[in-house]
């Protein structure tokens, strides 16, 4: 370890759950540790008993709980309107394929994000990652998607990073350019795949609006073939890819995913044997969004099993968007996913810290309490982790710091 200087900031007289794997206690527990702090960055977790006497910098948590900051890899944050009227119609019978022919479905709120101005949506996505802020999120992706056209996609990413600008969180900004085909190319989708690939997506590379490519590959998206079109697009350039994939059908997505060394397989509730020996060979993480499956209702699991025993990383998020999972809080998803998916409460806890860093290219810098890592931690007024997954009504979020800066 670094020798420790007097500008270093220790937080003392707390329980720091690590997160790191090579610490064996679960949820990688350090009982009479502190954390040391350099600038922006976590220098050491040392015993109580290291500490300089006398050293000027000292914060004194009370034997308060310390985690890393928690990590939303999976949002749809940005967007015009809602779904409420919608959703009202579905429970009272009306099918989707009504509601679609009337112009609803992901339509409606395409048609209202393009409509909206970039103030609106601003307006709108700041009061929605303010919860999830309030709930210790240091981190969050934000996919674009319902913009499907050249001048709202890039409108909906300068919001993005337009957010980034205004708080403090780290946000990784992800091109879904092909999250569905707009009404204006329904009877040839392989010309919008075209304008996809050979002018949204270099185009908004080029000015550096994205970290990522995301795809939705299903019976109701895009093709395996169109993806994969998508995929070799993306990697000529140089950037990295995930999907949305097997959620309601299996169509080989994750198996592509991982053949194209993807960081993530989202949704994955039909992924089959071949899907998760892909990943597990590819380092590809699977995020589950189980408000997505609480949201619709629906009854096929993702094979989490399956996943654990291959070694597959299991990332957790909100999947927020205003058509199928409209819940700003990682709390709640992290209860559904023990509930409904048979994820352990450490599980879910390294779903939305180191796995879901690693499901956004960050596992060697965010998502645990360890040297080198950027220091993003929460302090709550809690004992022990399980209690923000056991009782997500209850935000015990006693202090929030980003980048070595209580905000």
């Amino acid at each position: 370890m670094q020798q420790i200087h007097p500008d270093d900031v220790i937080w003392r007289n707390a329980r720091l759950a690590t997160m790191a794997p090579d610490v064996p206690a679960p949820y990688g527990l350090k009982e009479q540790h502190a954390l040391v702090v350099r600038g922006h960055t976590i220098l050491a977790a040392i015993p109580e008993s290291d500490i300089p006497a006398g050293h000027p910098r000292c914060v004194d948590p009370q034997g308060r709980l310390v985690t890393p900051g928690l990590i939303d890899c999976h949002t749809h944050l940005v967007f015009g309107g809602d779904r409420a009227a919608e959703w009202e119609q579905r429970l009272n019978g009306v099918s989707y394929q009504t509601i679609s022919a009337q112009g609803g479905g992901i339509n409606a709120t395409v048609t209202a994000t393009r409509s909206s101005s970039a103030e609106t949506l601003l307006q709108l996505a700041q009061q929605r990652l303010q919860r999830l802020m309030n709930e210790g999120v240091t981190t969050v992706e934000i996919k674009s998607g319902y913009g499907l056209n050249p001048e709202a996609e890039e409108k909906m990413l300068q919001v993005a990073r337009q957010l980034s600008l205004n708080n403090p969180i780290d946000i990784s900004p992800t091109l879904l350019a092909a999250h569905a085909v707009p009404t204006e190319y329904r009877q040839d989708p392989d010309a919008y795949l075209t304008l996809v690939c050979e002018q949204i997506l270099p185009t908004l590379w080029q000015k550096e609006l994205y970290e990522a490519v995301d795809v939705f590959c299903e019976n109701v998206g895009f093709t395996p073939s169109q993806t994969e079109r998508l995929f070799k697009a993306a990697t000529a350039l140089g950037i990295p890819v995930k999907g949305h994939v097997e959620q309601l059908s299996n169509q080989g997505g994750a198996a592509l995913v991982s053949q194209y060394k993807g960081l993530s397989a989202d949704h994955i509730e039909y992924l089959d044997d071949a899907g998760v020996q892909a990943m597990a060979e590819s380092g590809t993480v699977a995020v589950l969004l189980p408000g997505a499956f609480y949201f619709l209702q629906e009854r096929q699991r993702p094979p989490v099993e399956r996943l654990r025993k291959q070694g597959v990383p299991m990332a957790v998020a909100t999947d927020y968007n205003p058509g199928t999972s409209p819940f700003a809080s990682l709390h709640l998803a992290m209860n559904m996913a023990c509930v409904q998916f048979g994820l352990t409460p450490e599980e879910a806890w390294a779903g939305v810290t180191r796995h879901a860093a690693q499901a956004l290219g960050r596992g060697a810098t965010h998502g645990q309490l360890r040297a080198g890592f950027v220091a993003d931690f929460i302090v709550w007024d809690a004992r022990h982790p399980v209690e923000m997954v056991y009782e997500p009504g209850r935000n015990p979020l006693y202090q929030r710091i980003f980048r070595g800066e209580a905000v």
